[in-house]
């Protein structure tokens, strides 16, 4: 607990009047519709988080829609998702992302030039759901399915700062303790092994803490996955189509919104599932090196930094010194807090992560060119109406 406030303003849980923040809500979306997007596997129907998921999304009876974007490999996995949302009283929709009529809308779009089916997974996902999700609602806030302890909090937390008039925010970072408190264990390895390091390294390196590394590390908690926006913001940003999406998320908030319209927010406690170490295709160490070439490609784009296989090289080594100076903080911080806490499984994962830097950064190098998903503006400028023909086709997937 801190009252710490920096860059970016922190809404703080001192003593939040649940009942009392969840009337204001209320009040206020009469006026401010605001909306949920929770991108999803068909795998995570089989998680015991998801049925307290719905529990606790139906007493927010002030959302207007809840948009499930669902990646399923058939039919028979759609209609079990939609036959599982029965359950959810709150108007929904369920988005089959991946499905033959969607497939065939950007099939069209990709014959008129925009070539939106090289991208998959959940960069893509979460865009196409943001483009219906816009249509009829000012505020929408982002979360995954898969968070164990949720509550009617967590989505009202998120949207309180954009609905409020009084205070009218644009954009609203969720922050977290990656902390399991029945096992003990302390999570956000990425975050804690990896980015928070690694931003270090890169002060050190370039000599000043540039602009857009000053907006990331006045976050708690940069590559959280739970996050807010405008409608007219989730219009204008380019996503990455792969794991670097938080972080091309805060790139695009950096670039168009002034720093005085953001803001982060105390969700309390959180855990969800955690991705195995994986290889260089998949797990921790394919999102280690994902999050790298998107900070690569924005420290170009915004801060000028020159970016060269020495740099990388310079940049490994004070990685590996940052790394392990924060192995030791977190050691003593789990003795403290008497959490289980297995250093040396810290320390070989610090030794993944260091060879990701050199290893995803020189095929950075090799191909500069990130893959992006074009904004909605573009992609709207292209067929106007694509949005509502993709709502068309949700609702008459929804209504059979």
């Amino acid at each position: 607990m801190d009252i710490k406030q920096d860059h970016i303003t922190t809404l703080h849980d001192f003593c939040v009047d649940e009942k009392e923040l969840m009337k204001s809500v209320c009040d206020a979306t009469a006026v401010r519709p605001a909306s949920i997007v929770m991108p999803m596997l068909y795998r995570e129907v089989k998680s015991d988080a998801l049925s307290n998921i719905v529990k606790q999304l139906n007493q927010c009876d002030y959302l207007n829609e809840v948009v499930i974007s669902l990646a399923a490999k058939n039919d028979t996995e759609f209609t079990h998702i939609k036959r599982f949302f029965s359950q959810l009283e709150i108007p929904h929709m369920i988005m089959w992302c991946n499905g033959p009529k969607i497939n065939k809308i950007l099939e069209e779009l990709k014959n008129e030039g925009l070539n939106l089916k090289r991208y998959s997974g959940k960069g893509r996902d979460v865009w196409l759901a943001l483009g219906i999700a816009s249509l009829h609602s000012y505020a929408i806030a982002l979360h995954d399915a898969d968070i164990h302890g949720y509550t009617s909090m967590i989505p009202t937390k998120m949207l309180y700062p954009l609905v409020e008039p009084e205070i009218d925010f644009k954009f609203n970072k969720g922050y977290y303790a990656r902390v399991n408190r029945e096992k003990n264990v302390m999570y956000g390895r990425v975050f804690r092994l990896f980015l928070h390091p690694l931003l270090q390294s890169l002060v050190e390196l370039i000599g000043e803490e540039t602009d857009f590394v000053r907006f990331l590390r006045s976050f708690r908690y940069p590559i959280s996955g739970e996050f807010a926006l405008t409608s007219n913001l989730a219009l204008d940003v380019d996503l990455p189509g792969d794991w670097g999406l938080e972080i091309g998320i805060m790139a695009e908030m950096y670039r168009n919104v002034a720093p005085k319209s953001i803001c982060q927010t105390d969700l309390g406690f959180y855990d969800h599932k955690h991705q195995k170490v994986g290889t260089e295709e998949s797990g921790l160490i394919k999102m280690s090196g994902d999050i790298l070439k998107t900070l690569l490609r924005v420290l170009i784009e915004q801060d000028h930094v020159k970016i060269s296989k020495e740099f990388l090289i310079s940049l490994r080594v004070l990685y590996q010194k940052n790394a392990q100076d924060n192995i030791r903080k977190y050691h003593a911080d789990a003795h403290f807090n008497t959490l289980q806490y297995d250093r040396h499984a810290e320390e070989t994962m610090v030794e993944h992560f260091n060879r990701q830097i050199t290893n995803e950064g020189i095929k950075y190098l090799r191909k500069p060119v990130g893959t992006r998903i074009p904004d909605w503006l573009r992609t709207i400028s292209a067929r106007k109406n694509v949005r509502e023909q993709l709502l068309d086709i949700v609702i008459a997937d929804n209504g059979t």
